[in-house]
């Protein structure tokens, strides 16, 4: 017998216990079972689950689950990213806060590394335990690390391979640099934040004429010194004349040249802006255009270098730009300062380090060639994107595509395969072996290598995972049967950094897209739509959760708001609710097996003939029809909508209510609906498994202790496909006049105040003989759920108030329980109010102020009140109606 209620703390670790024992998270043996596959996003090694990586996981489970049931063979592949900078930074910190008082650089590279392994074989798998909580199935006998051997000689394979054909390169160019890293940065470690700042005018001399000046605004006076031109617009008349002039580079008395490039805005600050090619990402296209130098003035670690005046030499960026505006300001250069709103580029982590466009020699990959071949693949539909809206922001992003800068100057990583002569020449080969070879045969003796100290951005490796996961550069199985794999469901924010690149490099290197299907998942803030930050105090740990829900309701808030494009809020009213879904499915349940409904042998379902029990085996049809293609159109958030309406709508609140008479009777009738009732609870139990994993999986095993066996568990049990001929629509007919003259009547009495022991006739004013039929022949379980006392087909009387219903017209008098007047005035208040709502409401949305300057966050919360006040008033609206000549 089942628990009165459902316990998921005993359940959930025991049932996740079972199903990797079993082994059923490892794609079936099976040669003429279709694969079908998903590689996880590789979480960070130093991560931990949070409520983004609890959404993207039960996507992919719910997917993964659905096709291991329809009988293919399905793999999910795990595994964990290195992390790069993050791990790096988390052993550094632990060596800090140890005590010792040794650096990395203190213990040499081959020593830290050891000591980040170290760390890694002991706290590294926090999130893979924790995935396990959330019930995803992975074939964790598969899992990858990206600096395992195998992924490490990809890495080496294809890195030697794009060098070879000319499609990787070493050059000097701007890179993201973090100053306390001193390493290159991708944009996605970058997070620009607005501040506060100044806008600073100075004048630089024209050369030649005495007295004249150009004036340049600039927030950033410490680069000045490394401006190499000055750019106006070639269509500003207020500079034509200066055009090829020169100005002297105050504080340094370089003669620059004034150019005319169309970066230059007319509209913004002077019009004329200073151009270091080595300190800004435009400046250095405009220095390519018009062939520039880049100086660079910086160290590694943002102070001031040799190429500055001796005066500011060694002093730290701010501490120059503080010096530097003085000495304008004592040579009278400075014309002015102005308060100025701008972004500024932080570590996205610690958000306080300014990072610095910086000049310095990387390592490229020629990124425009590789990106034609993924553009064309998404354009012929080999790969598309669900939403299909994605394939813009792919689109823009690979046909505006830079050199990829894939060096980074740490010591945890892939180290780039590259040795350098003594002459400074490159040998680049997968080992030190084959390059020492390579340097031989270039000098015509044996030389000293030294091999590139820098290692590999994560994203390289990353961008290789659809492939090496499965082996590549080797032949093996499962390369073979699981590339291109079916499903790759991820966050818009790394269409660019992730999708994009594995798409180039798996085509490259395979053949053939990574993925067939990109499935993009949105951002989950909180309830007030805020994104969810540390320092707002508001982050929700999913860990929390399942402790105080379980993880079904968990999983199943996740997967119900999935569909949202962008921001999913999320709040704790929500999963309470989902939770009550399950404890109501849990109930259903509890009374199908109170009321003996078990399975039986051999039970055919077209063969049952009272109407309801063949109704609901047309609902089952409908609801596994709209489940299933939800699921293979990857629309999570419509499976889980059509799951909620059948089990909680059409299966408890109607068909176990109106079994109830019908299993009270006994006989054949009761004895035909125990039986249906079974096997629509068995319908449910599968439709909702890859939702709702631990919860129908102890259902399946409790429910099987009375009936035949069951053939498996039920993450392995067949998904259902049932035949047209449950669709039988003269019994969805008449079980929809049942439940519309219900639903109806109980509007009515809830519309009107009529109370919960007041048992009115139902007065059947106009129907035909179908509709008499059936009133008469369900006429107990119609005066049991509607409360009323009798039905009778007659005329509206007096104080009876009316309703449709199907085409039938009926009317409940219930002028003897309610005072008519007192409720119509009440009506009318409410929709007075409820119009003067929506008019304000209304008003402030017109406002274009208010719509452009209030958050975001304000601005939805208001027209969700539009639409619900404009909901309750067509309620409202519609009960007053009633009323309409009656009191």
């Amino acid at each position: 017998m089942l628990e009165k209620t459902f316990d998921p703390p005993s359940v959930e670790a025991r049932l996740y216990a079972k199903w990797e024992a079993s082994g059923v998270f490892a794609p079936k043996d099976d040669p003429d079972a279709q694969p079908y596959s998903i590689v996880i996003p590789p979480p960070n090694v130093t991560g931990s689950l949070h409520i983004g990586h609890a959404l993207n996981n039960t996507l992919q489970d719910v997917l993964v689950r659905f096709q291991r049931m329809r009988g293919r063979a399905a793999l999910w592949l795990p595994g964990t990213d290195h992390a790069g900078i993050a791990t790096q930074m988390v052993v550094e910190r632990q060596l800090a806060e140890s005590g010792a008082n040794i650096s990395r650089r203190d213990m040499g590279r081959e020593t830290f590394v050891e000591k980040v392994w170290e760390w890694k074989a002991k706290s590294g798998g926090t999130i893979v335990r924790q995935l396990r909580r959330l019930g995803a199935s992975c074939d964790w006998s598969r899992e990858r690390f990206t600096l395992d051997d195998g992924l490490s000689a990809a890495v080496r394979k294809v890195f030697v391979t794009l060098h070879k054909q000319g499609l990787l390169y070493r050059d000097k160019r701007l890179v993201n640099w973090h100053p306390e890293l001193q390493t290159a940065v991708s944009d996605l470690e970058v997070a620009n934040v607005e501040v506060n700042g100044q806008m600073w005018r100075f004048r630089y001399p024209i050369e030649g004429e005495p007295g004249r000046f150009i004036v340049v605004a600039t927030t950033r006076p410490e680069t000045m010194v490394g401006d190499t031109a000055v750019a106006v617009h070639p269509g500003d008349e207020r500079y034509a004349d200066l055009i090829g002039k020169q100005v002297r580079l105050p504080l340094v008395g370089r003669l620059i040249p004034i150019i005319a490039d169309d970066y230059a805005d007319p509209e913004k600050g002077t019009g004329a802006v200073k151009i270091t090619p080595a300190h800004d990402f435009n400046d250095f296209r405009v220095g390519q255009r018009h062939g520039l130098e880049a100086i660079n003035v910086f160290t590694p670690d943002a102070k001031l270098n040799e190429n500055a005046p001796a005066a500011y030499r060694g002093l730290d960026r701010f501490a120059a730009r503080t010096q530097i505006v003085a000495d304008m300001e004592a040579l009278g250069l400075l014309e002015g300062v102005d308060a100025n709103r701008m972004m500024v580029p932080y570590d996205e982590k610690s958000k306080l380090v300014v990072i610095e466009p910086y000049l310095t020699d990387q390592w490229y990959v020629d990124a425009r060639t590789l990106a034609q071949p993924a553009i064309r693949a998404v354009e012929e539909g080999r790969t598309v994107f669900e939403p299909k809206s994605w394939e813009r922001t792919y689109f823009e992003w690979l046909r505006n595509i830079e050199p990829w800068c894939v060096s980074r100057q740490l010591w945890w990583g892939h180290r780039i395969p590259a040795w350098y002569g003594p002459d400074g020449a490159i040998f680049v080969e997968e080992t030190e072996d084959a390059a020492l070879a390579a340097a031989h045969a270039y000098y015509g003796r044996a030389e000293v290598l030294t091999q590139d100290e820098d290692v590999l951005d994560t994203w390289f490796s990353s961008g290789l995972w659809p492939f090496s996961t499965l082996g590549w550069p080797e032949k093996t199985k499962d390369l073979a049967r699981f590339y291109p794999t079916g499903d790759l469901v991820t966050s818009f924010d790394i269409i660019f950094f992730w999708v994009a690149r594995m798409m180039m490099l798996g085509i490259h290197f395979m053949g053939e897209v990574p993925f067939r299907r990109v499935v993009i998942n949105a951002l989950i803030r909180d309830a007030q739509g805020q994104k969810m930050s540390k320092t707002k105090g508001n982050v929700v740990d999913p860990l929390e959760l399942i402790d105080e829900y379980g993880a079904d309701a968990l999983r199943f808030t996740v997967v119900a708001m999935s569909g949202q494009v962008r921001d999913i809020r999320l709040s704790r009213q929500r999963i309470e609710g989902y939770r009550n879904f399950g404890t109501k499915l849990w109930n259903a349940a509890r009374f199908c097996q109170i009321n003996g409904c078990a399975r039986v042998e051999g039970f055919d379902p077209a063969a049952v003939r009272h109407v309801q029990n063949r109704w609901i085996h047309g609902e089952a049809l409908k609801a596994a029809r709209a489940v299933t293609a939800a699921l293979e159109a990857a629309q999570m958030e419509a499976a889980a909508e059509a799951l909620y309406r059948f089990i909680w709508n059409v299966f408890c609140d109607w068909h176990l209510e109106l079994a109830k008479p019908l299993l009270a009777a006994g006989g054949e009738v009761a004895a035909e609906t125990r039986v249906t009732t079974a096997w629509a609870l068995d319908v449910i139990l599968k439709l909702l498994h890859p939702i709702m994993p631990f919860m129908t999986e102890e259902l399946w095993e409790k429910t099987a202790e009375v009936g035949p066996p069951r053939d498996s568990m039920l993450i392995t049990a067949p998904w259902p496909e049932l035949p047209d001929s449950y669709a039988d629509e003269p019994a969805t007919a008449e079980m929809a006049l049942v439940i519309a003259v219900i639903t109806e009547g109980r509007s009515v009495r809830s519309e009107l105040n009529v109370p919960v022991s007041a048992k009115p006739p139902l007065l059947v004013t106009e129907a035909g003989p179908r509709e008499r039929r059936i009133l008469a022949e369900h006429a107990e379980a119609i005066g049991r759920m509607l409360s009323v006392g009798e039905i009778r087909f007659d005329a509206a009387e007096a104080g009876a108030v009316p309703f449709l219903a199907e085409g039938a017209a009926f009317a409940l008098p219930v002028a003897e329980f309610i005072d008519l007047a007192a409720e119509k005035a009440r009506l009318a208040k409410e929709v007075a109010a409820r119009t003067a709502e929506i008019d304000r409401i209304a008003m402030k949305l017109a406002n274009p102020d208010f719509v452009a300057r209030a958050p975001e966050e304000v601005v939805d919360e208001n027209r969700e009140r539009l639409v619900d006040a404009e909901a309750a008033k067509a309620r409202l609206s519609a009960a007053l109606k009633r009323l309409e000549g009656f009191g």
